[in-house]
């Protein structure tokens, strides 16, 4: 892979959402990288910014408490970047089929506001937007690659793949330098624990060490693949940097694993618990999108990414995070 500290170093970066999960481990990255880095975030209640998130680089960036849905906001905040890492957002599944309105506003609208102030304030930086496999909906076919159709079976799908589609318009009509990842289920360090509305297997982390039983729903041979934290931002830093990706979309991905062998795994790594097989909540039933793992070769082979970081360390390393720092994410 390219060399990243010579890409980066000195260069300044905007991270929306960057209290949130995968931009503070971001900001770590590109702070050790010796960007100068801008954090924006809206810290609303339960979406998952945590201020201790960025502990031990606090003095070494700056930290926005903006919303991008304010676009006089993002125009100031979008100058003289030179690279943009959209991770702001709504992302949870259940949230957006109860309130699909502000969803739309948050996922859509406001993603037109940023790339509008990107126009028309700094048309050169390169935008790198956080996309979802939820537009994938339910796979006809595994593994998924970015020819499959897009089918959301909830609003959250349907306005982060209108997102997507916006950068990737602005790509084509206005000459912006953006392209997008559709992740898979992202695990590590940071994430959002405190209840299943953003993420599963972030509540199995918290369900394992308070010794309660993992409760899988389901039959539990769904199949799903995970990328670690680390893996996830190679893929940013790696896409905002190859100049071959501007007006793409690409899907990341790993090895499929059953969810009940996954939750035996992450018993494994913690030494004790237990496994329950139970079945799918009424509000979960509808939007749920059975099987899914996705093909991964058109990133490869356009910046040589995959993952590296295998199952078993991944879930560990996580593991220990939590156990040392819980008060923060409890």
């Amino acid at each position: 892979m390219q060399n990243l500290t010579r890409t980066y170093e000195g260069k300044k970066v905007l991270i929306t959402g960057g209290l949130g999960f995968i931009g503070s481990n971001l900001a770590h990255r590109l702070v050790e990288l010796g960007s100068r880095v801008t954090i924006v975030d809206s810290l609303i209640p339960d979406y998952g910014g945590n201020l201790f998130n960025l502990s031990g680089i606090e003095g070494q960036l700056r930290i926005n408490i903006a919303d991008i849905r304010d676009k006089f906001g993002m125009l100031h905040l979008a100058q003289k970047q030179d690279y943009i890492f959209n991770l702001a957002g709504q992302v949870s599944h259940l949230d957006s089929v109860e309130d699909p309105i502000t969803d739309l506003e948050i996922n859509c609208r406001a993603q037109v506001n940023l790339l509008e102030a990107c126009r028309r304030s700094n048309p050169t930086v390169k935008i790198v937007y956080a996309s979802t496999r939820q537009v994938y909906g339910r796979p006809k076919y595994l593994p998924v690659d970015e020819d499959h159709p897009v089918e959301p079976v909830d609003p959250n799908g349907i306005n982060k793949m209108a997102g997507e589609y916006y950068h990737l318009l602005y790509s084509r009509l206005y000459g912006l330098n953006a392209c997008s990842l559709r992740l898979t289920n992202t695990y590590g360090p940071r994430m959002r624990v405190r209840d299943a509305r953003q993420t599963f297997i972030g509540w199995w982390f918290r369900q394992i060490q308070e010794g309660d039983p993992i409760r899988v729903f389901g039959t539990g041979k769904q199949l799903r693949d995970l990328n670690y934290i680390e893996d996830v931002v190679d893929a940013f830093l790696l896409v905002a940097s190859t100049p071959e990706c501007v007006g793409h979309f690409f899907n990341l991905g790993a090895e499929a694993v059953t969810l009940h062998d996954l939750a035996e795994l992450l018993v494994k790594a913690n030494g004790t618990g237990k496994v329950e097989i139970v079945p799918f909540p009424e509000d979960r039933k509808n939007i749920d999108i059975g099987d899914f793992h996705g093909n991964y070769q058109k990133l490869k082979s356009f910046t040589g990414w995959q993952p590296r970081v295998m199952l078993a360390d991944g879930l560990k390393r996580t593991i220990d995070y939590y156990r040392r720092y819980a008060e923060h994410y409890w």
